[in-house]
């Protein structure tokens, strides 16, 4: 018999008010979504079990972190021991792509792995149900935007539809396990996502 593989990892959840981040980790954790919009405040937390397989069982802590925070103090306490970061943006309103820009400084500042890169950060472009703003960016230069800014990747996501979360959640985990299966070192510091083998689908584009 094999012994089963238990993984922890710290996920941010982060970006501007009002771009769906606790309807992202709802639809993620509990398959729902609700019309009704409450502002989080400071920061809430939920736990996402993946059964990677019959031998691997990865239990992601998500940190909803409210979107006034970053310009507070409290982020540094909030972000330590992070493996990785969610920031999203919605596609309706330009503002949030740019400002995510703002919170990827923010996170590099204030968190690194242990080799003293920044913690890997996947960019989600949240409302893809919806009508883009027109000045909002095509996909290609979306997928140039991360390659500019250090975005690990980026995928077009749903949270009212569900679309692409359970695949963005699910590409993040399998990078993060097999990066901590290369280092052989369970307890390791936050590490860098890369997945050069993985073909991007048309809403899924992971920068190398």
């Amino acid at each position: 018999m094999s012994s089963r593989d238990d993984y922890i990892f710290k996920v941010l959840v982060i970006g501007e008010v009002g771009s769906g981040k606790t309807s992202i980790i709802k639809r993620y954790v509990h398959q729902f979504f609700s019309q009704h919009y409450r502002a989080t405040i400071g920061v809430d937390f939920a736990l996402k079990t993946v059964n990677l397989d019959k031998d691997t069982v990865v239990r992601l802590q998500l940190w909803d972190i409210a979107g006034q925070e970053r310009f507070g103090n409290m982020t540094r306490v909030y972000y330590r021991d992070a493996a990785a970061a969610f920031i999203v943006f919605d596609l309706s309103r330009v503002a949030t792509l740019e400002a995510a820009v703002k919170w990827k400084l923010d996170l590099d500042q204030k968190v690194l792995s242990g080799d003293g890169r920044p913690v890997p950060a996947i960019l989600l472009g949240n409302k893809c149900d919806l009508p883009r703003e027109p000045e909002m960016p095509t996909d290609e230069e979306i997928s140039e935007f991360c390659k500019k800014h250090g975005f690990a990747g980026w995928s077009l996501v749903s949270a009212k539809e569900g679309n692409g979360i359970d695949e963005a959640g699910l590409s993040l985990v399998q990078q993060l396990v097999s990066r901590e299966e290369r280092s052989d070192n369970r307890l390791a510091s936050p590490i860098f996502l890369h997945n050069s083998d993985r073909k991007p689908d048309k809403k899924t584009c992971f920068c190398g």
